[in-house]
């Protein structure tokens, strides 16, 4: 994110609680005043209550602005994550929103599991892993819960639906960094 981010994370959570609480609203996107919205840019919006995910979605690539992203992120986060029943009316008192903006993504050029391991920064590094028509990431914050690399990894292809110590020349493996607003 450009420079000033720590000043527009107070505007897209408030677009992630507004989008969260106005389901019956209509979406306008000309309604963004600020440059930076109108931008290109790709989010995650994460739900907790009580500490547990309530529900987290989000867009690895920008394909729209920024505003519309975390916008659009935060209704699907409430109410259209498979793992979850959708966000009920009672659950909004309580609930803890964070936006996470990603950066564009790099390759990681690597040769086995040990040397993908070897390469991630943990605490750092969101990974997006693909085989064939297996896609699976995960943000920078998952490391609190899996600090290990190779626990990491075999958790993402689990993830992509590949057996956890899967290993193939053709996968895939590139990496992102966030700025996380809570």
């Amino acid at each position: 994110m450009p420079d000033g981010s720590a000043s527009r994370g107070p505007v897209l959570l408030a677009i992630a609680r507004e989008a969260i609480e106005h389901v019956g609203d209509d979406f306008h996107p000309a309604a963004w005043r600020e440059d930076w919205l109108r931008e290109p840019g790709a989010s995650f919006v994460t739900l907790k209550r009580d500490g547990e995910l309530r529900g987290c979605i989000g867009t690895i690539d920008p394909h729209r602005a920024l505003g519309d992203d975390v916008w659009h992120n935060a209704r699907a986060a409430a109410f259209r994550d498979p793992r979850f029943p959708p966000l009920s009316p009672a659950e909004h008192d309580g609930l803890e929103v964070e936006v996470s903006v990603l950066s564009p993504r790099t390759p990681l050029a690597v040769t086995s599991e040990a040397d993908a391991a070897a390469k991630l920064r943990p605490g750092v590094d969101g990974v997006y892993l693909e085989y064939g028509h297996a896609r699976a990431t995960f943000l920078p914050q998952v490391w609190e819960s899996v600090p290990d690399p190779v626990d990491f990894l075999a958790q993402l292809r689990r993830k992509a639906g590949l057996p956890a110590r899967f290993w193939h020349p053709d996968m895939r493996i590139t990496r992102y960094t966030v700025d996380k607003f809570r």
